[in-house]
């Protein structure tokens, strides 16, 4: 994506919820941030006092995923005496929230929680995420160094509320042996159109028993709503717009899900409840994933896959997603100093690069992309770099989805009942579309409250 359409959507406007990241004018030197970077150390008051902090860290990331968050701890817990980080797991990133959500009414919270691009907003609207600028200033942390758009993304009112960790985007993976046995050439679809004359010729089946689908589309529990953002965008739709007027009954939104129910109208895809495991098994010839997966897919997939950018329409679409970390604001402030130091760790170039190369998720710092060893993983690892690569066509997604508290579900749910029921699109679209505005009243007043 251009800079300035990114400048542009970060732009703060008092005047609606969609304010954004605080403007990608908000860098290191806006923060009185050094361009130094500073050896790890403990906060000052710890250093004074000589006691150990312990760190509650509520995570939300399970398999290989979590085994290697737990290598970082590990990591960081030997590298010096004064902060202990405490890793508990507490399921998906949609689990994770609510159960920081229960734990803050029953004033049990933990310091620091992994949340995620579309849910950590609801944190901040109620005032529960604590100011990073203090934080990020007293380790002299380089904040330029960050990937610009993974750091404003976590701004508002000119203040880092969230720091990016695990992103991601919705990559386009496909088994290259099908694709061969189907006569298509080694790449992932241009365009939907493209997929849609592609789809039949990878379907096989006796009668009406398919053994094998040309696409498998994810369910509303595993974030539908985050995939077809990218395909909303390619037919030049939206779900909402930067003044939160909710656009996904409009001619152009609609394109996109008549789209989607065509490609089950015509059988060669379906919905399916844990579509990777679908796919490493041969069910289906394709699927949309986040690079999330990459390492999980490098690991357990018995033949070759391909990764590719996410199919184009009108225009280039694809969402940024993923997960950042957040402070509890309900931490004493000693803990909050202890707290930023893991994430200062975690994002560091050595430690994001090890996170990147065992997960896939995308480095968020600059100098850990441009790399040596990084190009070097990339060389060899060619799907890791598709990523990075397809990066410059995204943007964060719509408010709709990102600051609604349930706009997941809400735009998920409506997407499966034209993947799993054939739904009519239109009004399934307009009933999305009253659900979505009748939700964003609350969050609307909350922001209004905060920032004016």
């Amino acid at each position: 994506m251009e800079e300035g359409h990114h400048a542009m959507s970060n732009r703060l406007n008092r005047r609606s919820l969609i304010k954004g990241a605080a403007g990608t004018a908000v860098g290191a030197a806006a923060l009185g941030v050094s361009k130094r970077s500073k050896a790890f150390a403990a906060p000052t008051v710890i250093q004074e006092t000589g006691s150990q902090v312990k760190v509650v860290f509520w995570s939300a990331f399970g398999g290989k995923n979590g085994e290697v968050e737990q290598e970082l701890i590990r990591r960081f817990n030997e590298s010096q005496q004064d902060v202990v980080v405490e890793y508990q797991f507490q399921g998906t990133y949609e689990e994770t929230a609510q159960k920081v959500i229960a734990a803050l009414q029953a004033r049990q919270a933990p310091d620091l929680a992994v949340l995620s691009e579309a849910n950590w907003f609801r944190f901040y609207a109620n005032n529960y995420l604590a100011a990073m600028d203090e934080l990020i200033a007293a380790e002299e942390l380089d904040t330029a160094d960050y990937v610009e758009s993974f750091l404003t993304e976590g701004q508002r009112q000119d203040q880092q509320w969230w720091m990016s960790f695990a992103r991601s985007t919705p990559l386009f993976y496909y088994n290259k042996q099908m694709w061969a046995e189907a006569g298509l050439p080694d790449r992932g679809p241009e365009t939907y159109t493209e997929f849609a004359e592609w789809g039949p010729k990878l379907v096989k089946k006796n009668g009406n028993d398919v053994s094998q689908w040309g696409f498998l589309h994810a369910p509303a529990t595993d974030y539908i709503s985050w995939y077809h953002q990218g395909t909303v965008w390619a037919f030049d739709g939206a779900y909402s717009d930067e003044e939160f007027n909710v656009r996904l009954a409009e001619p152009n939104s609609v394109k996109s899900g008549e789209w989607l129910r065509s490609t089950v109208d015509a059988g060669w895809a379906t919905a399916s409840q844990d579509r990777t495991t679908d796919f490493i098994n041969g069910i289906s010839a394709s699927m949309m994933q986040s690079t999330g997966q990459l390492a999980n897919l490098k690991a357990n997939a018995p033949f070759e896959f391909g990764a590719a950018f996410l199919p184009s329409e009108v225009n280039p679409g694809c969402p940024t997603g993923g997960a950042g970390m957040g402070i509890l604001s309900t931490s004493p402030a000693e803990k909050q100093q202890a707290a930023f130091k893991y994430i200062a760790f975690a994002t560091s170039p050595e430690i994001t690069t090890f996170w990147s190369q065992n997960t896939g998720y995308m480095p968020v710092r600059k100098s850990a992309s441009e790399s040596p060893e990084m190009q070097t993983f990339y060389e060899t690892n060619p799907n890791f770099r598709t990523a990075v690569e397809q990066l410059a066509t995204t943007k964060p997604q719509d408010p709709a989805r990102r600051f609604v508290p349930a706009g997941d579900s809400i735009i998920g749910k409506g997407l499966e009942e034209l993947t799993v029921n054939r739904a009519e699109v239109q009004p399934t679209f307009e009933k999305i579309k009253g659900t979505l505005e009748e939700e964003a009243k609350p969050i609307l007043e909350q922001v209004e409250a905060i920032e004016g």
